[in-house]
């Protein structure tokens, strides 16, 4: 099946990050056969990598190699299949998750330099994290955090929030 700009499923398999990047790579017969299956659908794949394997009593080097997987692949993939069914075969969302420097950890100690010294400047606060915990850390980001820690307690308020405690 060819994929075209304009062709529904491919968008939707994209918005559900399970659009496969490699269905070339696809070469399992009985798959390719089925009117059912559909090389680009990511989740199918592994879905069906996996059932060859469990059911059709395929040895895992050929099924992997017939679906574009390496073993090791395989074996990460049926583990995620066991512990939270087929959902789990959808790739997660690409990038950082979560806060690698500013962690809740230190905004916590930052919030408390902050009660401690509410005239505290974002520059002095950085240089306490570089020389307390060896973070180098730009003055923006932590005022950045320090808003985004703020906004779940001033989200009713009609007033915005005022920088005052982190002058620049």
């Amino acid at each position: 099946m060819a994929a075209t700009a304009t062709d529904p499923k491919v968008a939707a398999l994209a918005a559900a990050r399970s659009l496969n990047p490699h269905p070339e790579k696809v070469v399992d017969e009985a798959f390719l056969a089925s009117p059912f299956c559909d090389a680009r659908d990511l989740v199918q794949v592994k879905y069906e990598m996996v059932r060859r394997v469990r059911v059709d009593k395929v040895p895992v080097a050929q099924a992997t190699r017939a679906f574009g997987y390496c073993r090791q692949a395989f074996y990460e993939i049926a583990a995620a299949l066991d512990a939270g069914g087929p959902s789990a075969l959808i790739p997660g969302k690409p990038g950082p998750k979560g806060p690698t420097k500013l962690t809740a950890q230190a905004m916590d100690l930052v919030c408390d330099w902050l009660a401690a010294e509410p005239a505290l400047s974002s520059r002095q606060l950085a240089v306490r994290l570089r020389d307390e915990l060896c973070l180098a850390v730009h003055p923006r980001s932590i005022e950045r955090a320090l808003v985004r820690r703020r906004e779940p307690e001033d989200a009713g308020d009609d007033v915005p929030i005022a920088r005052r405690a982190v002058r620049p």
